[in-house]
């Protein structure tokens, strides 16, 4: 039996306004690290291009784009092309869909070397994904802090997202709520992020 069969789904992190589930680790250690060495070995890793105020930016931190199809993804002002699914992450894919109960038809990966990498409050609410669709969160490597933030109310939730952890985000919570990485300098250790999600196809 894998370890996915063995959760019930947790309760709502949210007040109001959305839906998190956070899961916690649901694989053992063994299948954690070996999806770690993976993904850094075998995914294509590249530094993340954007447009901030109005100019081109390179991040130190990696990403890559996988998806069913070579779906085109938009995010500050960036385009990526999606690559077709590698075996290790459609072994990740089924085990999520069959922990979460969705269906995901992408990919983004994120790879933050250490605890300086970070990410700034925004939503996943890009036209191209499905609106109110769930986006699953697999957390490997170092654990990091993690928080989000109403919009209007400005209420915060924060946790650790651990290694071999499982969080995920449905309903209208990209409408209502944001979501950070903040930066630390404790953290001197890689960690990869994928977010499965539903593109609009």
């Amino acid at each position: 039996m894998d370890l996915f069969d063995q959760f019930t789904p947790p309760g709502n992190l949210l007040p109001y306004d959305g839906d998190v589930r956070y899961y916690g680790v649901v694989m053992g250690q063994g299948q954690t690290d070996d999806f770690f060495r993976r993904l850094l070995e075998e995914i294509p890793w590249a530094h993340d291009e954007l447009v901030m105020f109005g100019r081109p930016a390179v991040t130190r931190r990696k990403v890559v784009w996988y998806g069913d199809q070579p779906f085109a993804y938009t995010y500050s002002r960036a385009t990526k092309q999606a690559l077709p699914w590698v075996p290790v992450l459609a072994e990740l894919k089924t085990l999520v869909e069959e922990c979460s109960g969705e269906r995901y038809n992408s990919c983004l990966l994120n790879l933050y070397h250490d605890g300086e990498e970070a990410m700034g409050w925004h939503s996943d609410d890009e036209a191209e994904l499905k609106k109110h669709g769930a986006i699953a969160s697999v957390s490997l490597g170092a654990p990091r802090r993690f928080a989000f933030r109403h919009k209007y109310s400005k209420e915060q939730v924060k946790l650790v997202l651990e290694h071999g952890s499982l969080l995920v985000m449905k309903g209208t919570t990209q409408a209502f709520w944001q979501h950070s990485l903040p930066a630390t300098k404790t953290v001197q250790t890689p960690r990869i992020n994928l977010t499965f999600r539903t593109m609009v196809v």
